[in-house]
């Protein structure tokens, strides 16, 4: 998790592995940080999460979501990669069931680095946050195409 204060920008990723055990607890202390803190950008990397069960599917809809819509959200990136079209359905009929109710943009990426950079409206504040990440969780925090697509963007200029 990653979150900047001036661009009210929060970055979560999950880290568990295929362990599901602490899914629906994590989620909701995700709602409770992002009213507290008052989060307006929201990137949810779904390339490192397991498929959604059809259980977690539900309580997503049912339980989850009315809280992400209170949250004073602008916009939500949501990173998954093309591939992972389980996931893809998953996302897609919470968010149909949800349309109504939701106030900010949606829009999906295939990596992180791209999403950031709409998220932050290309803010100067991106090098130092992905530079952080990079930081605290390694070059190898950042799946395949993922890696190569970071590393094309910030290429020294010549």
């Amino acid at each position: 998790m990653q979150y900047d204060e001036p661009l009210g920008l929060l970055r979560v990723e999950w880290a568990s592995g295929d362990d599901m055990r602490g899914f629906r607890n994590s989620a909701e202390q995700l709602l409770y940080l992002g009213q507290q803190l008052g989060v307006r950008h929201l990137l949810l990397n779904m390339n490192t999460f397991p498929d959604i069960s059809v259980y977690d599917q539900v309580w997503l809809g049912t339980h989850w979501i009315s809280g992400l819509l209170q949250m004073p959200l602008e916009r939500v990136v949501l990173v998954n990669h093309r591939r992972r079209l389980h996931n893809q359905m998953a996302i897609d009929s919470l968010i149909a069931i949800a349309r109504p109710f939701i106030r900010f943009d949606i829009q999906y990426f295939p990596q992180p680095v791209p999403g950031l950079h709409w998220l932050s409206d290309h803010s100067s504040r991106l090098p130092a946050l992905l530079a952080e990440w990079d930081a605290l969780h390694g070059p190898n925090s950042l799946h395949g195409s993922e890696a190569a697509e970071y590393r094309r963007l910030h290429r020294p200029q010549a």
